[in-house]
């Protein structure tokens, strides 16, 4: 309780932002719950902090409410500002976009820096790869990840080899392709769509799927500067759905590195994106209903994605539940139920579970059916419990 309330003090008169709030309770989890409770001293959590905050780039600034939408807007904003190469382009992005993600900008900063392009997804991802590769940083929209078909042998047979077949002389790492993703209540077959498993089975790129505002700029910036070809899909159901206080300067999220957003003991709960808020009420559920104890972790980072994060959890919980929106044939959760099966398996206490969606076009009426929502989640918490 004294380093906890020590820690707190720190935040307040050093004027922490909201997001300096997780890093508290990072450091509480660090020294409650190892060996370093003996031995840590009030001092050292100071120090833990200002390190923890330097390095993942967290440090004290303004912060402004921001919607997630909004948060991409400043992400995009404090790019171009630091970014003297950085451009933006793709289908109605001039005005703002279909999701008013790109509002403002060519206003601001020129329209050679933001500006429209003819309806050609291959073409916009083709022109992004060459523009990165000449230098510059490359941030393409997609107007749906639905439509991002037409450009898939852009990205696999060029972005993701580009490095490779040059022997590393040449790259398109400044390339970022933004994309709204998944389910939004009304969007049917050609706007719902999560293809993040498509592109999960080639080597050389990253793709990476936030739960909230705070998240949403961290990676996507995380994503723009990093040396690799990304694919940022954005829940397009969350743009809207809440606020949180965002920095407004630039912060970094690190990649790869899934986040355990409740500690649990009987069952892990892992799943990405909007879905990851279908979880967290699996799991109140659970606890209240069932006195179930289950640990909830946000992946965040499709491909590469953190096995030692998730493995981890499973050794501690012996109890696997993953769930996404796509298909259930094929999707990112029997590439983590194979690898956890072969990690895990003297530690499983139930066979791996995945609830996710039909293997059926995405419906418009049905999509309540469709959707793995609460109910068939704790449907199977309870089945994996009672096995």
């Amino acid at each position: 309780c004294i380093c906890l309330a020590d820690a707190f003090i720190f935040m307040f008169f050093s004027k922490a932002t909201s997001i300096e709030y997780y890093v508290v309770l990072s450091v509480h989890t660090l020294v409650t719950q190892g060996d370093l409770h003996l031995r840590l001293s009030l001092l050292e959590i100071r120090v833990v902090l200002l390190l923890h905050s330097f390095v993942f780039g967290l440090c004290p600034g303004p912060t402004q409410k921001m919607n997630l939408f909004q948060s991409v807007t400043s992400a995009l904003d404090n790019t171009l500002a630091s970014d003297p190469t950085a451009v933006i382009f793709g289908e109605d992005v001039a005005f703002g976009g279909v999701f008013r993600c790109t509002v403002g900008l060519r206003d601001k900063y020129g329209k050679d820096r933001v500006f429209n392009t003819p309806l050609c997804e291959q073409g916009i991802v083709g022109f992004g790869i060459g523009l990165a590769v000449a230098g510059a940083t490359a941030i393409a929209e997609i107007q749906f990840a639905d439509y991002i078909f037409p450009a898939f042998d852009q990205i696999v047979n060029e972005a993701a080899k580009y490095r490779y077949r040059s022997g590393n002389l040449f790259d398109c790492g400044n390339l970022t392709i933004r994309a709204p993703w998944g389910c939004v209540g009304h969007g049917a077959l050609y706007h719902s769509q999560s293809p993040e498993a498509f592109f999960a089975h080639c080597p050389g790129i990253k793709i990476v799927i936030p739960r909230s505002p705070v998240q949403a700029k961290g990676l996507l910036l995380s994503c723009i500067i990093d040396k690799n070809p990304c694919i940022f899909f954005e829940p397009k159901i969350l743009y809207r759905a809440a606020v949180e206080q965002v920095p407004m300067e630039s912060y970094q999220i690190p990649l790869s590195q899934a986040e355990v957003l409740q500690e649990g003991s009987d069952i892990t709960l892992l799943a990405w994106g909007t879905q990851v808020h279908v979880m967290r009420e699996v799991a109140a559920m659970a606890q209240e209903k069932l006195g179930v104890s289950c640990e909830v972790i946000d992946l965040r980072t499709i491909q590469p994605w953190d096995i030692e994060t998730v493995c981890k959890s499973v050794v501690k919980t012996g109890r696997l539940l993953v769930s996404h929106e796509a298909p259930v044939t094929g999707g990112f959760a029997a590439e983590i139920s194979s690898t956890v099966q072969e990690e895990c398996f003297l530690n499983l206490e139930a066979p791996i579970t995945r609830v996710c969606g039909y293997d059926t076009p995405f419906p418009h009426i049905f999509e309540p059916f469709y959707i793995p929502d609460k109910w068939k989640c704790f449907d199977a918490v309870k089945r994996m419990i009672n096995y």
